[in-house]
């Protein structure tokens, strides 16, 4: 996996999580990192747009509110974070990952708050798409026979 490529997965992994398990699991963490917030967490919006089957052309689906936020932490690296809503909390710790996991400590956060926050993530789909299969049903035809 190419640099740009694991920043991208770790990018939508925080901004996937909900902002209280993010929260919980960064408070177990216990690391309070100093930093220089570049630009505030601020709220705004963004157009969402889709393609039709996922081949046609393009078409705006709508707008969708979103918070980012930038910080640098001392040794200089540049962390950004972007949520959907307005949890201005949620986009400065996940910009503060962000610069985090480009220092010597990814390994570390990989293993002690990423990884469990996939996993919570992935249980959670998990138990979506069982609620939802218990809900299927299927339908057959029986043949009958030729009088």
């Amino acid at each position: 996996m190419t640099d740009s490529t694991a920043r991208q997965t770790w990018m939508g992994l925080l901004a996937r999580v909900p902002a209280r398990t993010l929260e919980e699991k960064w408070d177990e963490f216990g690391l309070e990192p100093e930093y220089t917030v570049l630009r505030q967490p601020e709220i705004g919006g963004v157009m969402v747009r889709g393609r039709a089957g996922a081949t046609g052309a393009a078409f705006n689906i709508g707008e969708m509110t979103v918070t980012r936020c930038s910080l640098r932490l001392p040794d200089g690296e540049v962390g950004h974070g972007y949520v959907q809503g307005r949890d201005k909390s949620h986009a400065l710790r996940a910009a503060l990952v962000d610069a985090l996991m480009q220092t010597d400590i990814a390994e570390t956060l990989q293993r002690d708050l990423l990884k469990p926050l996939r996993e919570g993530l992935e249980a959670a789909r998990a138990n979506r798409a069982a609620k939802a299969a218990a809900t299927k049903v299927d339908f057959f035809t029986m043949a009958r026979g030729e009088d």
